[in-house]
């Protein structure tokens, strides 16, 4: 019978890998990294994933580790930062090789993808938790923050909003997906493309920004508060990807405007900086959408496609309020 895994086996084995920038990696008390350069600030982010909370018994360890990592480059993609290193503490019911394969090996080619290092971390024995600690390298005065929003400027969306929460809802039981739109949801929920290079070329054109993890009107409304302002948002014409344009309309206004889980970048910039934002979105290659701009009166205020004032029923997600 082979010997089960013991936890320093477990981190040689999994997550010890070469470093190129580091002066020292896995396997101290700390790890050693070089100072920024003069001009350069250090921009610093966690996230976590727990079982039963953010993701279901079961589920793909290969998508848990894109994931896990996927949510923390979103928060260095939302202020603009180049990726740097991460560190990643674990705890797991057991020390299962399989799993383990699976997530470092979905964890690593989401790091090797966006030149990130893993220089640290922790594991343990308990329920399954997932915590990410990214650092991202920013010029000094240029990061996009969620309070340099100003009356009149253009409100912006990347990609596509809504996939994640209809797939979730077809695995909650809240409706069912035919395999096609599965296939075509499932990914965006399970795996995330954070907008790494999109946050890179907005800076300099964005005015303000931050990632939809909780839904684009929540998230929004942080914005807003930050930036001491309100919004008009019009719903019709958030973006949609086919799958979810084909839905029924009050499924498609929940799943856009309060679903979360997408991950996509929100921000503003002055009217006149259209033709910056267009260059940007093509450098990084990801579409993006006017949806609506900031208005001076604090509020948000939310129409449909011919002007009319919806109904603002779209909560999105709270980590201690949602069920």
């Amino acid at each position: 019978m082979t010997a089960p895994l013991g936890e320093f086996d477990l981190i040689a084995r999994y997550f010890t890998r070469p470093v190129r920038r580091a002066a020292l990696g896995v396997g101290d008390d700390c790890a050693l990294l070089a100072a920024p350069a003069a001009n350069e600030q250090i921009a610093i982010s966690s996230d976590m994933l727990v079982e039963g909370r953010h993701f279901l018994p079961g589920a793909d360890p290969a998508a848990l580790g894109h994931k896990a990592l996927a949510v923390n480059l979103s928060d260095l993609a939302a202020v603009g930062a180049r990726p740097h290193a991460f560190t990643l503490a674990l705890a797991l019911p057991e020390a299962d090789p399989r799993w383990l394969e699976g997530f470092a090996r979905g964890l690593f080619a989401l790091a090797e993808a966006h030149d990130i290092e893993l220089v640290g971390g922790d594991t343990t024995r308990g329920p399954r938790n997932l915590c990410i600690t990214v650092l991202g390298l920013v010029p000094r005065g240029q990061a996009l923050l969620r309070s340099g929003a100003r009356p009149g400027d253009d409100l912006w969306v990347s990609g596509t909003v809504g996939d994640a929460r209809l797939a979730l809802g077809h695995r909650l039981g809240e409706w069912t997906l035919d395999a096609q739109t599965q296939a075509a949801t499932f990914v965006r929920m399970d795996r995330p493309e954070p907008r790494v290079a999109l946050g890179l070329a907005l800076r300099g054109v964005a005015q303000a920004a931050l990632d939809i993890s909780d839904g684009l009107l929540a998230d929004l409304g942080h914005l807003l508060r930050a930036s001491r302002v309100g919004a008009t948002v019009d719903a019709d014409a958030c973006p949609a990807s086919a799958a979810l344009a084909a839905q029924p309309l009050q499924r498609r206004r929940l799943c856009q405007l309060a679903g979360g889980d997408d991950y996509e970048l929100l921000f503003t910039a002055p009217p006149g900086a259209r033709n910056a934002v267009a260059a940007a979105a093509a450098q990084a290659a990801t579409p993006v959408t006017r949806i609506g701009r900031i208005d001076a009166e604090p509020g948000l205020r939310l129409i449909d496609a011919s002007g009319q004032v919806l109904d603002n029923v779209y909560a999105g997600f709270d980590h201690f309020r949602t069920p």
